[in-house]
Parts: structure tokens; sequence; C-alpha cells
């Protein structure tokens, strides 16, 4: 019959393989440990044996142990990763409990993380595990591209040279230089938030957001974010130039905390020139989803660190771009330069008219040019849009711009140069109103 007093030494043998039971009289677990063979103490700081411990094997020959089955069902840990030297009993396979690693981490170890990296509080689970980085571009279509073309031919180049020798045209460009430079570089006293979107695809609204950072970040001190909300595909960062990609908007959303530094965040950006940094909206993936509470904590805890952030947004109806929208300081609508793309973009106009009347107010247009000769006549699509309320610019069309690849600003067209900036002072002004 199991001893009463010492029912869990009991419990513990017959998990243990059923040994007997103690004999009758024997102490319990404050019975001092028996002496060694011929009568000697036991080691000193030897671990007593309680009843339900199974008894240690003997030192091998040099005092080291012999080799043990690894407990709960843990692998057995060889010289390289994970071997520990011994540890006093109570721990799970010979470690303390603090101590004890994951079966995971002794066969696939983590790759290290960047600064500031996310760790999760007690009781939420392993660390996050870093993202693997990935190209922008596939390497089998890395040769497709052909070189870059510059953005107009060389006569027209040539010619425009000549003309600025013998005409007051250069001090012209120098002057309206001069006041789109002084616009873009007026301080914030916070981050202001630009947001580009359209109403279908194809209308070039990642370019035209890439030449608004790209411009933003020429003129200003202050680092400039571009943010991609929108995952299906989006081609912002071959725009860029980026080689890259990792970590997400919907990564970072998780990740970044108020008490980090500016050096912290930009571990999870994508280094650009001219202190820009590009924030992608997926790593390439079809299929890869930003819901609107992952947008709003990602551009909230972002917010303070830059002085322009500009979104390039999904196309609308879609939630995250009505969002970002209401969010921004500021909104750019691009059409292409069709009669289907004018007029789907006036009905959007329309439907803006019943929201407050800040949105509207701060509200630009850009008719994007994307053949030698479009479909529609831009003067009276520039004055039917900006009867609806905001101010409307065209961005004529460039070869550079066509061929899609990463926009290189030497390559641009004098006059996609010159509209630019236009269009980032302009943007950058509505930004700075209190509608």
């Amino acid at each position: 019959m199991p001893n009463a007093e010492n029912w869990q030494g009991d419990v513990l043998r017959d998990l243990k393989g059923g040994a007997q039971p103690p004999a009758q009289g024997q102490a319990g677990p404050q019975q001092q440990p028996a002496a060694g063979p011929a009568g000697q103490a036991p080691a000193p700081g030897a671990a007593p044996q309680g009843p339900g411990q199974a008894p240690r094997p003997a030192a091998g020959p040099g005092g080291h142990a012999p080799a043990q089955a690894p407990a709960y069902g843990y692998p057995q840990q060889g010289p390289g990763l994970g071997a520990a030297a011994p540890a006093p009993a109570g721990g799970r396979g010979g470690l303390p409990p603090q101590a004890q690693p994951y079966p995971q981490a002794q066969q696939q170890p983590q790759p290290p993380q960047p600064r500031g990296a996310y760790a999760p509080a007690a009781g939420q689970g392993q660390r996050a595990r870093t993202p693997d980085s990935k190209p922008a571009v596939d390497r089998q279509l890395s040769g497709a591209g052909r070189k870059p073309r510059h953005g107009e031919p060389f006569t027209a180049r040539a010619l425009r040279a000549v003309r600025r020798t013998v005409s007051s045209s250069a001090a012209r460009e120098v002057a309206e230089a001069t006041r789109a430079a002084e616009l873009l570089q007026q301080p914030v006293t916070t981050g202001r938030q630009i947001a580009v979107t359209s109403i279908r695809g194809g209308a070039g609204k990642s370019t035209v957001a890439a030449l608004l950072g790209t411009t933003y970040a020429h003129y200003r001190q202050d680092p400039v974010l571009f943010v991609e909300a929108d995952p299906a595909l989006g081609s912002l960062p071959i725009r860029l130039g980026a080689e890259s990609l990792r970590w997400t908007t919907g990564d970072v959303a998780d990740i970044v905390e108020p008490q980090m530094s500016l050096l912290d965040i930009t571990g999870y950006l994508v280094q650009l020139r001219d202190n820009a940094w590009l924030l992608p909206g997926s790593q390439g993936q079809i299929g890869a989803m930003l819901d609107t509470p992952s947008y709003e904590r990602a551009m909230v805890a972002l917010r303070r660190y830059f002085g322009v952030t500009v979104v390039d947004c999904e196309t609308l109806p879609a939630e995250v771009a009505r969002v970002a929208l209401s969010a921004s300081q500021a909104r750019v609508l691009a059409t292409p330069a069709t009669l289907d793309g004018v007029s789907s973009t006036y009905a959007v106009l329309q439907w803006m008219q019943g929201l407050p009347p800040h949105m509207l107010a701060s509200t630009c247009v850009v008719i994007t040019e994307q053949a030698p000769h479009c479909g529609v006549d831009l003067a009276d699509a520039v004055r039917t849009l900006e009867a609806a309320g905001p101010s409307v610019h065209v961005l004529p069309y460039d070869r550079h711009l066509a061929d899609g690849g990463h926009i290189r600003t030497e390559l641009l067209a004098h006059s996609t140069r010159q509209t630019a900036a236009r269009l980032a002072a302009d943007v950058f002004q509505l930004s700075q109103k209190r509608h």
C-alpha cells in the first residue's frame, strides 16, 4: 500500500516506470542522502536525490558525466549550437528553467534583428521573425529592360539650348525655379502627408508620387518618406530604383513604438537618394493585403519622423485609399489624358463636393500624357476640371517616364522637371493651408 505521507513520491515513481516503493520506515523527502561507496559522504555541492528523482549516472573517466537522453523530448545537443555547461538540477534537461532553449532555435537560428526590432511582451510568443529580403525586380527579368532613354530627343535639347542663348527665357526660368525652391523649403511644425491616388489603374499615380517625393527630397533638408499603400503589385519601388524589399507597411505597423529614434525606424526602410526612404506595400507577391487599422497605426507612428510623407494609395474607391485621402493634408488625383480618364476624374470631383469643403480645397489634379499625341483637348479638359474646384497640372509626355523603369532625374525632359517643381510647390502649399 502506498505511503500516505509520501504519496507524491509514489506517483512520481509510478510515472517513471513502476519503481518499487520504499521500505517500511524509510525516511521521506527530508531524509539525508546515504553515504557513498566505502562509507564516504557525497561530494560537496552534489544535489541530494529525492524520492521522485532518478539516480544520476556516475562520472566517467576524467570526471565528466556520460551523455544522457534528452529530457522532455528535446533533441540531444551536440558540441555546436545550443551546447551548454552542466547546471544545477531542477531545470529541464539539466538547465535552469529560465535558460531552456526552444527546439526550433537549436535547429534553425534566427537571423539577426535590426536595431530596434520588435520584441513582444511576455506571453506573446517568440520574437518576430525578420522577413527575407527579396529583389524588387525578378532576377530573370533584370536584363529585359532597355538602356534608359533621355526624356526628349537630342534635337529638342539642342534647339532649347540655342534659344536660351539668344533670348531672355533663361532669366525667367531661373526666377521661376527660385520661387518654387522658396516654397518647397518652407519649414513645417508637423509632418505633412500627401496622398496620391486615381480612379483606375494605369493613370500614372506611382509616377506622380515618385516625382513629388523626389522633388521634396531634393529641395528639403528634413527626411522624406515614400509609403506604398497599394499592395497589389505596386510599381513605386521600381520607379524609385529600389533594389530589394524586406519590411512592408503591414509589418512596420506592428513594430514601430513611440520610444524609437529615427535611426531605429530607418532600419526597417529602404534607403534612397537625397535623404529619402521607402516603405513598400508588398514584396511583389499577389495576395498581400493592407487593412485600414494597420495603415493608420503605421502613419500615426511614422508621421513625427519625416517632414513630408508621400503616400501612393490604392485606386478609388478602396477603403485604404479613402482613409488616406481623409487623413492627409493634401491630395493628388492622377488621370490619364484620355476621354474616359478625364470623365471618371470629373465624376470623382463632383462626389467630393458633397464632402467637407477642405477636402476639395486641398486637392490637385494631374493629367498625365502617356503618348506623344493624346486623344483629348488638354486645354478644354483643364478648364472642365478646374470648374469643379481643384487646381490642375498637365504632366507632358516624356520618353523616359514612358519606359516605366527607374526614374532618373538627369534624364527627364526639361518640361517634365519644370512641371514636377511647380506641382510639388503647389501641393506643398495646399498642405500648409488651414482650410
